[in-house]
């Protein structure tokens, strides 16, 4: 065990290390505020304050830990080694930068409370994050710098063995829109046409024939596929099916149509099933709470994890609202056009509420590559590098690796050329060298 003292406990101390020596490093961490309690502990051990005791492990601490509220915070980023950081703290403190603090900043999405410019959907852009303009937001820099904490431990305590912690994928399925063509009913279906008519696409027209008449499969229907490599697969799938009402945002298939509720229930057979948040019930509790109702009538359990219409997070009222319904675990913190980590760690933490000052019970699952954001690189060898770029990151630190992908992605589409083979290379990173 870790003993860690310090001038005062507060709560975002607490949820930081813990974060940090508990979730990345696995090792327990305590805390004292007394001098002859810290000088008794014969193990790993630190002091986390302004001023070094003797000669003892020692991290100087910035403020941000020991307030409350939002403040307007000058953050300076520097160059460390083969990573940035900031809140610099002087070389007396054993490693030079109060990571402690700067995870917290990352993690309890600080900057997402301090007034920004949001995108036509009301989403917190990654052009508006400090880590995409500093140039970080490709690395897990919190879980680098647990590693960097780790190897200064080592280095003054020998003895102590660390556990060990591997690397791990956990394959998101979203979806939206179960099929193109079927279960859409007979006004949107002849919308459908009317539409395709007017935009003369007439291959639209051919292929929603063939599906509605049975001679040929709906092109969103690629669950034969995703469960054939779920099979082979020793980490389980976690789908996010769409069970909200039919809006302008959201256009998915009637959660009432006995076949959609058997596509849900074949498909939770073999992987895990969340519920696809539709986007008014993001803001409204009320409508949350029938589909969360909805979705748990049809996989027969509590339902556990969630995922957010369009990857839109109101901070801290999306995570309040799945907090008082006793939803576990939240799969929306991520960038849809971006790739990387817009918390700054691949390692599931827990949600703080800033304005509560308070750790609370929610785990967020943060993803890392979205299907969309490797559109922006024209060529499959360019998606290719990008995406190993990306999992190796994650591999060097043993973190999880989570993609999001569609259940369209699998189409013959060619926008979505090459994209299986993408996610086989995901499937197969933990044994890929």
């Amino acid at each position: 065990m870790l003993l860690v003292y310090t001038h005062k406990i507060s709560p975002r101390l607490k949820y930081v290390f813990r974060h940090i020596c508990k979730r990345i490093l696995g090792i327990e961490v305590n805390f004292t505020t007394q001098i002859e309690a810290f000088i008794a502990h014969d193990s790993l051990k630190m002091s986390y304050t302004t001023k070094q005791l003797g000669n003892e492990f020692f991290v100087k601490s910035h403020d941000i830990l020991f307030e409350q509220g939002i403040n307007d915070i000058e953050i300076h980023i520097h160059k460390w080694e083969n990573t940035k950081c900031f809140f610099y703290v002087g070389e007396k403190s054993t490693i030079p930068f109060d990571i402690f603090s700067a995870s917290f900043y990352l993690l309890s999405r600080y900057e997402e409370y301090l007034p920004h410019m949001k995108d036509k959907y009301g989403r917190f852009t990654a052009t508006e994050s400090l880590a995409f303009n500093e140039g970080f937001l490709q690395q897990p820099v919190v879980d680098i710098w647990a590693y960097k904490f780790k190897a200064a431990l080592q280095k003054q305590f020998p003895d102590f063995e660390f556990p060990k912690k591997t690397y791990s994928i956990q394959p998101v399925i979203d979806v939206p829109s179960a099929y193109k063509y079927k279960l859409k009913g007979i006004m949107r279906t002849w919308g459908g046409i009317i539409k395709d008519i007017l935009g003369l696409r007439l291959k639209s027209i051919y292929t929603r024939f063939l599906v509605l008449s049975g001679f040929q499969h709906d092109p969103y229907d690629t669950y034969k596929y995703i469960i054939n490599r779920q099979k082979k697969s020793p980490f389980k799938f976690l789908f996010f099916f769409l069970i909200g009402n039919y809006t302008t945002y959201d256009k998915g298939i009637n959660p009432n149509k006995k076949k959609y509720v058997s596509l849900i229930k074949h498909v939770g057979d073999y992987g895990a099933v969340g519920l696809k948040v539709s986007f008014f019930a993001i803001e409204n509790l009320s409508i949350l709470k029938q589909e969360k109702l909805r979705m748990e009538e049809i996989i027969n359990t509590s339902l556990y994890a969630s995922r957010q219409s369009f990857s839109k997070l109101n901070l801290p009222e999306s995570y309040r609202n799945l907090i008082s319904l006793e939803i576990k675990e939240d799969y929306t913190m991520g960038y849809v056009d971006h790739i990387g980590f817009r918390a700054g760690s691949c390692t599931p933490f827990l949600f703080y509420d800033l304005d509560y000052e308070v750790q609370t019970p929610l785990k967020i699952v943060p993803y890392h590559v979205m299907d969309y954001a490797l559109l922006k690189h024209r060529s499959l060898l360019d998606k290719r590098q990008v995406l190993n770029n990306i999992i190796n990151e994650v591999k060097q630190v043993n973190g999880m690796f989570i993609p999001v992908f569609h259940n369209y992605t699998f189409s013959d589409h060619n926008r979505w050329s090459g994209f299986k083979e993408l996610f086989n290379i995901i499937l197969d990173s933990p044994n890929a060298n």
